[in-house]
């Protein structure tokens, strides 16, 4: 859960707070040198030296309030949070890029991705929905977003390994995201060694919170590494770690087919989505009451006017 600013720029207008503190006591002392030039505090409380000291203090506080509730609405305050869903459409990212032909999985760690992510669709009830999508250097979309098991099934039968050695993550999360719009109850898994070459994982991370977006990464190798097409590759856990940890999601590691199928069984439990609420509404709503609090306050009890 936190509390994000969809228009940041409007943050800017904060300076005027501290300008309304300065104005009230530069006028404070205006009114103090006026009311030292009588003889006596009844002549004083008549042009609101005294009061001016003892209440205008509430009128100011409720005003900068104000000032701050309406920025924050213009800012779009928006609340995240995490909320439990009846089902899901998932995005399933296999990663087949060269690397993911090594041989510390057998037979290679793509066969073992698609094996596990083939239970993963089988073991779902009927209606939940899926799309596949395989990345390398660039990201394929395998399968639009359908719950259709035995379209989903031969899509990621199809999946091969790439010719090249890149690792595209960011391109996979703006396709799982593009395919996934417009489902309220959504997440992303990614199957991966972490060879991540291609691409900013920090951009990929920012991309999938602003659209709110949950990513679950399992890990598919081993520390010793395996032999690929180019050599000896090992598994990089700390970038699979990050964008899962930083998008709410769950980190597995796989050590064999058993282990990996156990972590989507896992994640077919997990009934979490992501909302994001606006309060902008909330806070011009609370302007409006404040704006009448102050008019009463300044018309009836803390009136400045001699």
């Amino acid at each position: 859960m936190g509390l994000i600013f969809i228009y940041p720029k409007f943050l800017f207008f904060l300076l005027i707070i501290p300008l309304l503190f300065l104005i009230h006591f530069l006028s404070l002392r205006a009114y103090k040198s006026k009311a030292l030039r009588f003889a006596n505090f009844e002549a004083i409380a008549r042009i609101k030296g005294v009061e001016f000291y003892s209440k205008n203090l509430v009128i100011l506080i409720l005003t900068c309030l104000l000032m701050l509730v309406i920025i924050f609405a213009s800012a779009g305050l928006t609340l995240r949070t995490e909320v439990e869903a009846s089902s899901f459409s998932f995005a399933i990212a296999i990663d087949s890029s060269a690397s993911m032909g090594a041989d510390d999985f057998k037979p290679t760690r793509l066969d073992s991705a698609k094996d596990t992510a083939l239970q993963f669709v089988e073991q779902n009830p009927i209606s939940t929905r899926f799309g596949v999508i395989s990345f390398g250097s660039a990201a394929r979309l395998e399968q639009d977003v359908i719950d259709n098991k035995e379209l989903v099934s031969k899509a990621v039968e199809d999946i091969k390994v790439s010719a090249s050695g890149g690792t595209n993550l960011y391109d996979a999360v703006v396709l799982g995201v593009n395919i996934l719009r417009g489902y309220d109850n959504k997440s992303m898994i990614f199957l991966s060694d972490g060879q991540i070459n291609i691409g900013n994982l920090q951009e990929a991370i920012d991309y999938a919170n602003d659209n709110n977006l949950i990513i679950h990464t399992i890990a598919i190798g081993t520390e010793e590494g395996g032999e690929s097409a180019y050599g000896l590759t090992k598994l990089d856990e700390e970038s699979l770690q990050a964008i899962s940890f930083n998008t709410k999601g769950s980190y597995f590691k796989a050590k064999d087919k058993e282990a990996t199928a156990a972590a989507f069984s896992k994640i077919a439990d997990l009934k979490m989505k992501r909302v994001s609420i606006p309060l902008s509404n909330y806070l011009f709503s609370l302007s409006i009451l404040l704006i009448v609090v102050i008019y009463y306050l300044a018309n009836s009890r803390y009136r400045t006017i001699p």
